[in-house]
């Protein structure tokens, strides 16, 4: 393995790698594990500095609570547990209507898309239709002409 061969080998396996990092699965991955990043920030900031105070506060004000994650019994951390349990029941419901809502409107650009087909004719269609007219229209004429 060692000299030319070698070299061989181990340019190869660069090659390989390259290849590899190059395929487009790869490269989907590493853009949507990109943009997961950044959507998991804005998801992130919406519960935790939006929907979760307006959610919280009134409850909190109700029990005398300053902060939930503060909350604990014998140095058991409870609040924090439960700011956490809350958070991801937030998270998981803003993403579950974001889901919905992209799915409803994808169906509509598809009703909507279903529905243009439907109305525009298929040109092939209406060449065989009028070359069919113009054949009827032939034949009658030589009809009438014998």
């Amino acid at each position: 393995m060692t000299g030319r061969n070698g070299r061989a080998k181990a340019g190869g396996f660069l090659k390989d790698f390259g290849d590899f990092l190059m395929q487009g699965n790869v490269v989907d991955l590493a853009v949507a594990v990109v943009i997961g990043g950044a959507f998991g920030k804005i998801i992130g900031s919406l519960v935790e500095d939006i929907i979760t105070p307006a959610l919280l506060n009134p409850a909190m004000k109700k029990a005398g609570v300053d902060e939930l994650s503060k909350l604990s019994i014998n140095g058991i951390k409870y609040g924090s547990f439960l700011a956490t349990v809350l958070n991801f029941i937030v998270i998981a419901f803003v993403i579950f209507l974001l889901i919905r809502s992209f799915e409803q409107a994808r169906k509509k650009m598809q009703r909507k898309q279903e529905m243009a087909e439907a109305i525009t004719p298929d040109p092939a269609i209406e060449a065989n239709e009028r070359l069919i007219g113009s054949l009827d229209q032939l034949n009658q004429t030589l009809r009438e002409k014998s």
